[in-house]
């Protein structure tokens, strides 16, 4: 989708280098995945001071993700999650909106039981939500009709790994970002939860 190809560059670009740095390290594992999955945040009733009270709280979120293990299943990687609708913006259907978020992770990953593995994540990434305005801030240059608000994050979750055959897993999965002043909407907490299928190159 035209509106994810510039942070769909910058995580290619981040898996590119994984690659090359997991040549040097002589990584032990490569995983990517694609999910879908749905976030929670405070209601609009919960916001308080400068945040707004509209709430984050539902939608398909489909994203990708990727992460290289090279030392005793320590690693690190990089995730991108995308609303896959547009929504209104707090109810107003002239201002469609979309969120967007991505990150890079350390990741430790232990071996729980036959086909089995913990995957644990925390690091820094960033909520870029894109407002739909249309001809009023239509760029003739780029074809894009929207303005982007972007906000540092933090994120930390983790997930289960099940391999039912091979290299082929299943990754039940939850994330917790902390979106620094994310005062378009009511909290700057917000929940990922969700399901991933992947392969592990060893």
């Amino acid at each position: 989708m035209k509106q994810t190809l510039g942070a769909t560059r910058l995580l290619f670009f981040a898996f590119v280098a994984m690659f090359t740095f997991s040549s040097a390290a002589q990584a032990q594992r490569i995983d990517f995945a694609f999910g879908v999955s749905t976030v929670t945040a405070p209601g609009a009733s919960a916001a308080s001071g400068n945040y707004q009270p509209v709430s984050l709280t539902g939608g398909a979120y489909p994203g990708f993700s990727g992460n290289v293990l090279f030392f005793h299943n320590l690693g690190f990687g990089g995730e991108l999650y995308w609303k896959a609708t547009q929504s209104a913006y707090g109810g107003d259907t002239t201002l469609p909106f979309r969120p967007l978020f991505y990150d890079f992770n350390a990741v430790y990953s232990p071996k729980l039981a036959s086909h089995t593995y913990l995957e644990v994540v925390g690091g820094i990434g960033a909520q870029s939500t894109r407002f739909y305005c249309g001809a009023s801030c239509f760029n003739p240059f780029t074809g894009t009709n929207y303005q982007s608000s972007n906000h540092f994050m933090g994120d930390f979750g983790g997930g289960i790994k099940f391999y039912p055959k091979g290299g082929f897993f299943v990754r039940p999965e939850a994330r917790l970002y902390l979106v620094r002043n994310n005062f378009e909407f009511s909290s700057p907490r917000v929940a990922r939860y969700g399901v991933s299928i992947g392969y592990t190159f060893k």
